[in-house]
């Protein structure tokens, strides 16, 4: 019986030692996956200011357009005066607009808008994964 009660000691330790590390495992896996979310609701709050600053630049091509009719974009325009929250004005035709509102120079939109150019309604209104692909 005496033998018996070694071997109840062992599997206890070794119980112990099974939870420790699940428990470990579980904590580790947690304190990732709140690190991860964090680096997601980041991302996702700079790509909105991207997506901001290239509405910005559309509602401005749409302007200089309205100003002035043969306008035809290729300029870059600081939208807040942030540094490095800025929009490219890549093109302007008759009842085309092509911008790329960028945040960091790493988060991008890529907007592509069509429109009327006589009463400027604007009737697609396009983001495109680049502006070579708009």
């Amino acid at each position: 019986m005496r033998r018996k009660q070694k071997n109840s000691g062992f599997i206890a330790l070794m119980f112990a030692i099974i939870i420790s590390v699940v428990l470990l495992l579980i904590a580790t896996n947690l304190g990732f996956t709140g690190f991860y979310g964090l680096s997601n609701v980041l991302d996702s709050e700079l790509k909105e200011r991207s997506s901001a600053a290239a509405e910005a630049c559309v509602d401005t091509a749409l302007l200089k357009f309205i100003n002035n009719p043969g306008y035809s974009g290729g300029e870059d325009i600081d939208v807040d005066g942030v540094a490095g929250n800025d929009c490219t004005i890549d093109s302007v035709t008759s009842g085309e607009i092509k911008v790329q509102g960028y945040y960091d120079n790493k988060y991008f939109t890529n907007l592509k808008i069509e429109f009327d150019p006589d009463d400027m309604t604007i009737s697609k209104w396009e983001e495109c994964p680049s502006l070579s692909s708009c």
